[in-house]
């Protein structure tokens, strides 16, 4: 591997419909960043993909980087092949040793909502708490943990997996739950990912409408948009609150398209106290500070 010493750290997030990198120099400034299409399905292209926005970066700021990539997934404790990875192009892929030879040098890899956990932790919403939980709720439902700046991982590489627990405390109205795509009914992720959530407005009001519409149609009193937001707010109140009761974090911050409705904020701090194993319940509820950026920066931040 190549041993040139990098003062330039390079971070990638692989997302399921885009990949973005930004590179931060050593006041940890960015100096540079850029987005591309994530190739759907096509595990070798979106090797190749990563590699030329690696280039293409090193390029320009002529100096080799030392890169670090956010993905959806993880490593496996026993071949270091992806797994769990919502993108299934990746799953049993050795991506990181594959990116290794594009790239001819060490890099460092972390779960996507790890990274998002370390951005926030470091110098967002969350700087300076002890313990923080970064939860990204988007097209799927992932946490990371990090603990005094530091990811926690696991035994498993697991840590932060809440999507893919079964509801807490479940309704009639939520049992036995839909299939996910892990095998199991009921996960988590079924009843608080964004596609879940205008699934359940569909089929409760028989109708299609986006998240953000949802969102928007609330503020303006529609009460059927107003009765779906109370339902996922209850639901997202549980699934922390079990949470809570297990980590006990200082910090919630919450990542991902869904982060983005407000209420969220105030309404589901005031729920999950009936569930929390406690008197009272001091852990705050967050929005991300540097929003979509904060997975990509966390990337970056695998190396010091």
């Amino acid at each position: 591997m190549n041993k040139t010493r990098q003062h330039y750290r390079l971070g990638i997030d692989l997302g399921g419909t885009k990949i973005s990198s930004i590179v931060l120099d050593q006041n940890d400034q960015i100096v540079h960043r850029s987005r591309t299409e994530t190739p759907q399905g096509d595990y070798l292209n979106t090797v190749n993909t990563i590699a030329s926005l690696v280039h293409q970066a090193e390029q320009k700021l002529k100096e080799k980087c030392r890169v670090g990539i956010g993905t959806p997934g993880t490593q496996s404790s026993i071949d270091g092949r992806m797994k769990n990875a919502n993108s299934t192009c990746l799953n049993g892929e050795a991506l990181k040793e594959d990116i290794e030879r594009q790239l001819n040098r060490e890099i460092r890899i972390s779960n996507d909502a790890n990274c998002f956990a370390l951005s926030e932790a470091f110098d967002g919403s969350a700087k300076g708490q002890a313990i923080v939980f970064g939860v990204i709720i988007g097209t799927g439902t992932g946490a990371g943990i990090v603990v005094n700046n530091q990811i926690v991982e696991g035994a498993n590489k697991i840590s932060g997996e809440w999507g893919h627990n079964p509801m807490p405390w479940p309704s009639e109205e939520e049992l036995p739950g839909k299939p996910c795509y892990c095998g199991r009914s009921g996960c988590i992720e079924t009843f608080l990912s964004g596609p879940a959530f205008e699934a359940d407005f569909r089929h409760n009001n028989h109708h299609h409408l986006t998240s953000i519409e949802i969102a928007k149609k609330a503020t303006k009193g529609e009460t059927e948009c107003i009765i779906a937001l109370e339902r996922y707010e209850q639901r997202l109140a549980k699934s922390l609150a079990h949470v809570i009761n297990i980590l006990d974090p200082h910090v919630i911050v919450l990542g991902g398209g869904m982060s983005n409705i407000s209420r969220l904020y105030d309404n589901v701090p005031k729920y999950w106290g009936q569930y929390v194993f406690s008197d009272v319940v001091s852990t705050q509820l967050k929005p991300p500070t540097h929003g979509d950026d904060s997975g990509v920066r966390g990337a970056a931040r695998l190396w010091p």
